[in-house]
């Protein structure tokens, strides 16, 4: 059980990042909102020569097909710029170790988990890619990606808003996340990084002597920068294949625990953003509400005791409790980093972790974790309705039959590609192919594979040993359509919401009460449990019943 000074921990971390979302909210909603700001004398110069350069009207507004559109084709050039960089690294500056190319599978997978802000990791970061790579690929498509999230949420927001005419311009959206967001956040706290420990330089590994008299590598690079945009942007993927577990990437318990708040941070923030844009800022209580109790929830399964294991914490540098703690935060914000192994886990823990990846809205990833919130109120909305005999109402305007199909449409996108591939790796032998079997430690390693790459999170039990073609094409697939496919039909529903008629009733539900906000995580709850509780049993919950000694060990 937790001890008390444990509980206290909890409630300081999370304190410290609901108050610091709160307090940075109101920046982050000028940002989309264009408000005008003393910043701007800084950044609309640079912002402006940018709009110039890519051809673009600042003051073009963008429907939802025109923002879905350029969404894709933005995305899609930076796969093939990425892609490139991978294949052809070996011929390419800035590669001291001299690594070749990776294959084109590989490069493939890679190219679609960088660019979905997935980073699912098929390769050890430090052995196979260059510093060009690392930076002009990886970090890049980081920031991208992380910038597109925000983009695509803001626009559903603006959907939502009382007499709005569009859903914005991604390009400004775009360019406006990197300048005014992303980028100034990640160089304050790489130095912090910097400052903690974390290895930034583009010098060549160096081999040193050890006491003994051994050889050991010293494997640097410009680590403290992608540790920023991994945990800022929830990306998830690390420099080096042990990720955040390695030293030089979180080498103190003060750096472990500033990661876990920059995890947060963002998505937290975007559920009080939610509620200024709209111009009500207690229709952010039921999502507020929400998170905290869907993480409340996954902390208390993943802290339930294995009572045969011998403890967990034996296979963690960090210890059993800052471990745990982690895989809850970083699966609930689809971050994907890890600071331990996965096989060492209690496996309620897993089971945790699967949970906030099924839901993803618990926070979820910055920007899309926030859209699964708004489904998931429109879907209650109906139910409720459906329950109570009332037409179904959502901020004075009626849900209709479109947008339920949408919003259901969506929901069911993410149990398919998790639970086809699944069947598809065992039936096709790709499963004994890479060593595993039948058992239920196997099948909750091929399992959280596909879940984790469908809900574009990243963290894995497989790591190099997916670097096979049959895993990294399905991967690389199952990733594409899990983070494109629900934004193209939630930005459809906002779309539609634009110019809606708004006569609120008075016997339409109050959506922004606490008894709304608990059905709305019943409802949650309920939803994935039906779905996908089967396959729990039959992985992560038949391990813990059968009391394997220390954890999935």
């Amino acid at each position: 059980m937790l001890q008390l000074v444990q509980i206290l921990d909890i409630i300081v971390i999370f304190a410290t990042v609901f108050t610091l979302a709160y307090l940075f909210a109101p920046y982050i909603t000028k940002i989309y909102t264009r408000a005008p700001s003393k910043l701007d004398r800084f950044f609309n110069p640079i912002e402006n020569f940018i709009y110039k350069i890519v051809g673009v009207d600042p003051s073009q507004a963008m429907g939802w097909k025109q923002y879905a559109l350029a969404t894709l084709i933005v995305n899609v050039i930076q796969m093939a710029l990425a892609f490139c960089i991978f294949v052809f690294q070996g011929s390419l500056p800035l590669n001291p170790q001299g690594f070749p190319g990776i294959s084109w599978h590989l490069a493939f997978m890679q190219v679609i988990s960088f660019a979905t802000n997935t980073n699912l990791q098929h390769y050890n970061g430090e052995t196979t890619l260059s510093y060009l790579s690392q930076m002009a690929a990886v970090q890049f498509l980081q920031f991208t990606s992380a910038a597109t999230g925000f983009c695509v949420a803001v626009a559903m927001i603006r959907g939502f808003v009382a007499k709005s005419k569009d859903l914005g311009n991604f390009y400004v959206d775009f360019v406006r996340s990197l300048t005014r967001l992303l980028i100034p956040l990640c160089i304050v706290s790489a130095l912090a990084f910097v400052w903690l420990g974390i290895p930034q330089t583009l010098s060549g590994y160096t081999t040193v002597k050890t006491v003994e008299g051994a050889a050991q590598t010293i494997l640097v690079g410009p680590v403290a920068s992608l540790v920023s945009i991994m945990q800022f942007g929830t990306n998830g993927g690390g420099y080096y294949g042990a990720n955040s577990a390695y030293p030089f990437q979180n080498p103190t318990p003060a750096s472990d625990v500033l990661e876990i708040i920059c995890m947060l941070l963002l998505p937290v923030a975007l559920t009080f953003v939610f509620g200024q844009m709209l111009g009500k800022k207690r229709e952010s209580i039921p999502v507020v509400f929400g998170v905290c109790a869907i993480l409340a929830v996954n902390l208390t399964i993943a802290f339930i005791p294995n009572p045969v294991s011998v403890g967990a914490d034996i296979e963690t540098r960090f210890g059993g409790f800052m471990s745990t703690l982690w895989t809850v935060v970083t699966t609930s914000t689809m971050t994907g980093s890890l600071n331990s192994a996965l096989l060492g886990m209690n496996p309620l823990t897993i089971v945790s972790a699967l949970m906030g990846m099924f839901i993803q809205g618990g926070p979820g990833g910055k920007g899309p974790g926030l859209m699964y919130m708004i489904m998931y109120i429109v879907i209650t909305v109906f139910i409720v309705g459906l329950m109570s005999g009332r037409t179904p109402e959502y901020l004075g305007m009626k849900i209709t039959a479109r947008d339920v199909k949408l919003v259901m449409t969506t929901f069911l996108i993410h149990p398919l590609i998790i639970l086809v591939p699944t069947v598809v790796a065992y039936a096709s032998g790709a499963v004994s192919a890479i060593g595993l079997g039948t058992d239920s430690v196997s099948f909750t390693q091929v399992l959280y594979e596909y879940t984790t790459a469908a809900a574009n999170n990243g963290s894995d039990f497989l790591g190099a040993s997916g670097n096979t073609l049959f895993f990294n094409i399905s991967t690389g697939i199952v990733m594409f359509i899990g983070r494109f496919a629900p934004i193209i039909l939630l930005l459809a529903l906002a779309g539609s919401m634009i110019d809606r008629k708004r006569a609120p009733s008075e016997a339409a539900i109050k959506t922004d009460s606490l008894v709304f906000s608990v059905i709305l995580v019943a409802s949650i709850f309920i939803l994935a449990v039906l779905t996908f509780f089967p396959f729990l049993a039959l992985g992560p919950i038949l391990t813990y019943f059968r009391g394997f000694t220390n954890g999935f060990g």
